[in-house]
């Protein structure tokens, strides 16, 4: 479906407009026809109609682009705000309003970009805590998961986005081809995102990671037993169609299987968070740990730092420092010569 289509039914068909006095909705279409052509994701395509359709044209209205000033930018921040609206998403808003003027002053259709003169709100930084599952917790997971053939193949699921830090979509596009049991490695190659199979998230996305011992023989087991075992079936199709399983659909069962398991609230993404702990924890360098979870930002990789092993042995210097407690059995500068006094 071509995001033309997409934006006439979202911004309500209509001959475009001559260049002089073009508004943000023209403004906007001609820019997701731009992005189609040069080859923008489709899923990517889509939350920008989306954003387009919900967002800016509804608070912009029929404005021509050079009648938009920063006031109004910041007005619609503000707007969004008081909507109760994410800082993230307010920050994906402007993103694509500002991606549409500077577009528009490629093509001539304004003289300004206000977008650019407007302070954009900031992030607070989220819950340093990360969530992720412990041995035992996932332990629990996989015994509380149904003893039928969708649910053995979703404890393999499970396993394997705790052991590989693969994304969900990643996981539900990954291919038998994909599964290099000679040389210990998955290689991601697809994702399934929005109904459509797609490249990875981003360009370090697509990666090879470690397969390890235990997941190798699951998936043998999951393989000999499944009724789809060619190159270019899924892993983890539906065991009875070979079809694609329901992101949300395997979302919730694995919320009720995590209920059953006593487990405190955990998302599915928190899978990927155990794997970049219990690599971090196990002493793998962080480069290698980012290239494995595919970041783009080795920043993000550091999320896992304070797991891996401390490097500088603080605890041993901690006890010559201090001793067995401070305060008893030596004085408080660790048991240096007190100075000499002259008088």
């Amino acid at each position: 479906m071509h995001i033309d289509f997409i934006a006439a039914r979202a911004l309500g068909a209509r001959s475009q407009r001559p260049v002089d006095g073009l508004d943000l909705a023209d403004a906007g279409q001609r820019y997701l026809s731009n992005r189609e052509t040069v080859g923008l994701k489709h899923s990517t395509l889509l939350d920008y109609e989306s954003y387009l359709r919900v967002h800016l044209v509804p608070f912009f209205g029929a404005r021509s682009l050079d009648e938009i000033e920063p006031e109004q930018v910041e007005q619609f921040i503000a707007v969004k705000r008081q909507e109760g609206k994410a800082i993230k998403s307010i920050i994906n808003y402007l993103g694509l309003l500002q991606a549409i003027f500077n577009h528009a002053l490629k093509r001539g259709w304004c003289d300004q970009n206000p977008v650019r003169l407007v302070d954009k709100p900031r992030q607070s930084r989220g819950d340093p805590d990360i969530r992720f599952l412990t041995a035992e917790e996932l332990d629990s997971l996989l015994a509380a998961t149904p003893d039928d053939r969708l649910g053995r193949m979703e404890r393999v699921i499970y396993l394997a986005a705790a052991m590989t830090g693969m994304r969900r979509g990643e996981l539900l596009a990954l291919r038998w081809q994909d599964v290099d049991s000679n040389n210990k490695l998955i290689r991601v190659r697809r994702n399934y995102t929005k109904g459509q199979f797609g490249t990875p998230k981003s360009r370090r996305s697509s990666r090879a990671v470690p397969l390890a011992d235990t997941l190798g023989t699951e998936l043998r087991r999951h393989f000999d037993s499944s009724d789809f075992q060619g190159e270019l079936e899924l892993v983890f199709g539906h065991p009875v169609s070979g079809n694609v399983l329901d992101p949300s659909r395997l979302r919730k069962r694995f919320q009720a299987a995590a209920r059953r398991a006593g487990l405190r609230p955990v998302r599915f993404h928190d899978l990927r968070h155990t794997f970049g702990t219990r690599m971090a924890s196990a002493g793998a360098p962080m480069r290698a740990v980012q290239e494995w979870m595919g970041h783009g930002d080795q920043r993000t990789t550091l999320i896992y730092a304070d797991y891996a092993p401390d490097i500088s042995e603080g605890a041993k210097w901690a006890a010559r420092a201090f001793g067995a407690s401070a305060g008893h059995g030596s004085n408080a500068r660790g048991d240096m010569e007190r100075p000499v006094s002259c008088a």
